[in-house]
This record gives C-alpha cells, sequence and structure tokens, in this order.
C-alpha cells in the first residue's frame, strides 16, 4: 500500500507557504510521495476561525517577531531554500489569484501557475490584486493569463475555492500553510519534518 500524500493548504499571500513550497520538492524526492496541493483562502478562514495575519496578531509583542525571524532563518538553512522578498504591497487581496489557481486546475496549468503565482508574490515581488500587473506578470511566465482570469469567474471555480477553505476550517485549520496525512494535522512550515516523519511512518 503506498503512503498516504500529505495535503499542502495554501494560499499566496502566505510567505510561510510560499518557503514550505521551496521546501516540499526534496521531501518528496525522500517519501517518494508527492503532495497534493489544495487552494484555500486565508482570509476566509481568519473569518471563519476569528484568526488574524501574524503582521497584525504579532504586533506590539516583545520578542516574538524576532523569535519567528530566527525560526524562519533556521528552516531557510535546514531545508535549503532561498529565503523570499518581503512584497512591499502587502496585504495583497488574494481571491482572484486563488480562484485562477483552481482554474488552473481545471485547465490542466496547476503546477506551472502555482510556481508563477508564488514567484510574483514573493521573488519579485509585485502588486498582484491588481488585474493588469498579475495578467503581465503570469503571462510573462508563459501562461495563459487572461484564459484563466476569466475561468476564474466561472461560478464552479469560485464554489470549489469556497468548498476547499469550509473543508479546511471544519478539518481543524485556522491558517496557512495547513498540511493533513490522512486525518492528522499540521501546522506551520517547521511541522514539514513532522508531515514527513509520519508519511514515512516513524
Amino acid at each position: 500500500m503506498s503512503p498516504t500524500s500529505p495535503q499542502f493548504m495554501f494560499d499566496f499571500g502566505s510567505p510561510n507557504a510560499f518557503l514550505s513550497h521551496e521546501a516540499i520538492p526534496a521531501i518528496e524526492k525522500r517519501i517518494g510521495v508527492k503532495f497534493e496541493y489544495v487552494p484555500v483562502l486565508l482570509g476566509g478562514i481568519f473569518k471563519a476561525t476569528n484568526n488574524k495575519s501574524p503582521a497584525e496578531s504579532l504586533a506590539g509583542i516583545r520578542n516574538k517577531r524576532e523569535f519567528h525571524a530566527l525560526e524562519t532563518e533556521r528552516f531557510v538553512k535546514r531545508f535549503h531554500v532561498k529565503p523570499y522578498t518581503w512584497n512591499p504591497f502587502f496585504p495583497v487581496n488574494t481571491l482572484n489569484l486563488m480562484r485562477a489557481a483552481i482554474a488552473a486546475q481545471f485547465e490542466g496549468v496547476f503546477e506551472k501557475y502555482v510556481d508563477a503565482a508564488f514567484h510574483h508574490m514573493l521573488v519579485e515581488p509585485k502588486k498582484m490584486d491588481d488585474p493588469e500587473v498579475a495578467l503581465k506578470a503570469l503571462a510573462a511566465s508563459g501562461l495563459d493569463a487572461a484564459k484563466l482570469f476569466a475561468r476564474a469567474q466561472d461560478a464552479d471555480v469560485k464554489a470549489k475555492l469556497i468548498e476547499n477553505t469550509q473543508s479546511a476550517v471544519e478539518r481543524g485549520a485556522f491558517g496557512a500553510p495547513t498540511f493533513f496525512v490522512g486525518k492528522d494535522m499540521f501546522f506551520g512550515k517547521e511541522q514539514l519534518r513532522e508531515v514527513e516523519e509520519m508519511v514515512l511512518g516513524k
């Protein structure tokens, strides 16, 4: 029996989801199993769980932000990934980007789209909630951006994103990145090690 595919609930607005995305290929090689990427709307999860972004929740707490920075530094070293570039346009509304991720799944260009959207959010950061900026950036990455954004407005695409988001909350999610191995939930990029161990049955 093949091990359970870990699920990765992500939103392009999460720098920690980006770092997880960067670390996942090497983990997949080690465990011999592909992660299943599940687009969710982080804003929707926050609303449903009364949660806030780290930028808000850490504001004014002494030492906590510094520890988060240290934790990120350790993660980058441990998983041999490049750090993200802070997006000066944050907070970026990711609704259309996440809908377009569902559209990309339906159109068979999901992996290419995920790489491109993360790139333009957190490697060469742009104001990706500006439709013109987003169209130009994704087209430059070789995607039919106009087609994806048009498809993103279809009812089935919108419904799928809502379903993914609600399902994540019902299963226990309160933020991103969240991982599931079967029914077991793991939150935050630091728990990728636990995800790996669970898939390997350690």
